[in-house]
C-alpha cells in the first residue's frame, strides 16, 4: 500500500468543517470548500469523503476541505447563498441556485437516481394510494430526490400525509427499521446502500422517473485554470491506480456497487431537473417555487 493512500484512509471524521469553521479557513489559505449534501452521518461523510479530497487535492493543487451544515437544510442554504466552492448535489438546478451559475464539471459515476416511497418488506401497505393518512418519513424540506420528488407525486394524488423529519437521509431509513415509522421517502441509491448494510428487506410503492446521478459543480467565481486542474484530477482517478484503490475502500464503507468516481457531464444532462422545478406543485421545499 502506497504512502499516499496510507495517509489517505488515516483521516478522520475532524477533518469535516461545518460552515462557519470554514470561512476562516478559506480566507487564510485558499483552501476550497467541497460539499456534499449529507445524506448520511458525519461519521460516514468523512470516512467516505476525506480518502477522496486528500488524493484530488494533491493531483489537482487546489486544497480541497469537506464542507457541510449542521443539517440538510443548512447544507442547501449555503449552497444557495453562493457560499459554497465545489458543490456535488442537484439542489444547484433550484431557482436560488440557478441563478448563481454553477458550472457542472462532472457527476458521480453511476446509474441514474429516483426518488422514492418505500415499506418494510412485511408492511400492509401495498400500493402508493394506501399511504393516505399515515406519517412518512423525510430528511429535510430542501432536498431535491428524497423531498421534492416523491412529495410531489403525493400531492399530484392528493393524498395527505404527515410529515416526520429525521435530518439525514439514514436518519429516515434508521426510523423505518425501527418501525418508528411505516412509510419513507428515499434516495434509491442511498436506501439500497443501507438496505445492503443493514441487511433491511424493503419494498417500492412508488419510483420516479429517472435522474441523472449528481453533478459535482463549481461557482463561476473560481480561476478558470484552478476549476480546469480539478476537473482532470476528478475525471482521471478512477483510471489511476492509488486513485482507484482510494474509491473502492470508501465504496466499501457505505456498500457502494462500481462503478465508482466521477464520469464527464454538462449542464445539458440535467434538463429534467430544471423541468421538474418549473412545473412541480410543492409549495413548502427550500427553492421549490416556480419563477
Amino acid at each position: 500500500m502506497s504512502a499516499m493512500l496510507k495517509k489517505c484512509l488515516g483521516l478522520s471524521v475532524a477533518a469535516l468543517i461545518f460552515f462557519g469553521g470554514a470561512v476562516e479557513m478559506a480566507g487564510a489559505g485558499e483552501v476550497r470548500s467541497f460539499t456534499v449534501i449529507n445524506l448520511r452521518s458525519a461519521t460516514l461523510m468523512a470516512q467516505y469523503w476525506n480518502p477522496i479530497l486528500d488524493y484530488l487535492s494533491r493531483k489537482s493543487g487546489v486544497p480541497l476541505q469537506l464542507t457541510v451544515g449542521r443539517s440538510q437544510s443548512e447544507t442547501v442554504a449555503a449552497i444557495n447563498r453562493g457560499e459554497v466552492d465545489y458543490v456535488v448535489s442537484g439542489t444547484i438546478f433550484s431557482p436560488p441556485s440557478q441563478l448563481l451559475g454553477y458550472r457542472v464539471i462532472g457527476r458521480l459515476a453511476g446509474p441514474p437516481v429516483h426518488g422514492q416511497i418505500v415499506v418494510a418488506q412485511g408492511s400492509k401497505l401495498k400500493t402508493l394510494d394506501d399511504i393516505e393518512g399515515a406519517e412518512v418519513g423525510f430528511s429535510s424540506r430542501s432536498v431535491f430526490i428524497a423531498y421534492a420528488v416523491p412529495m410531489n407525486e403525493i400531492v399530484r394524488r392528493g393524498l395527505h400525509v404527515k410529515a416526520n423529519f429525521a435530518g439525514n437521509q439514514e436518519g429516515v431509513m434508521g426510523q423505518l427499521l425501527s418501525g418508528r415509522i411505516e412509510v419513507a421517502a428515499v434516495h434509491s441509491q442511498v436506501m439500497r446502500e443501507f438496505s445492503e448494510r443493514e441487511g433491511f428487506a424493503y419494498r417500492v410503492l412508488w419510483s420516479s422517473e429517472k435522474y441523472q446521478s449528481w453533478p459535482l459543480s463549481a461557482h463561476p467565481r473560481l480561476p478558470d485554470a484552478e476549476v480546469k486542474a480539478v476537473q482532470a484530477a476528478v475525471l482521471a482517478m478512477k483510471d489511476d491506480p492509488v486513485g482507484r484503490e482510494i474509491l473502492a475502500n470508501s465504496a466499501a464503507i457505505i456498500k457502494q456497487q462500481p462503478p465508482f468516481g466521477f464520469m464527464p457531464a454538462s449542464d445539458r444532462d440535467y434538463e429534467n431537473y430544471r423541468r421538474f422545478y418549473k412545473t412541480t406543485l410543492v409549495r413548502d421545499c427550500d427553492g421549490c417555487s416556480p419563477q
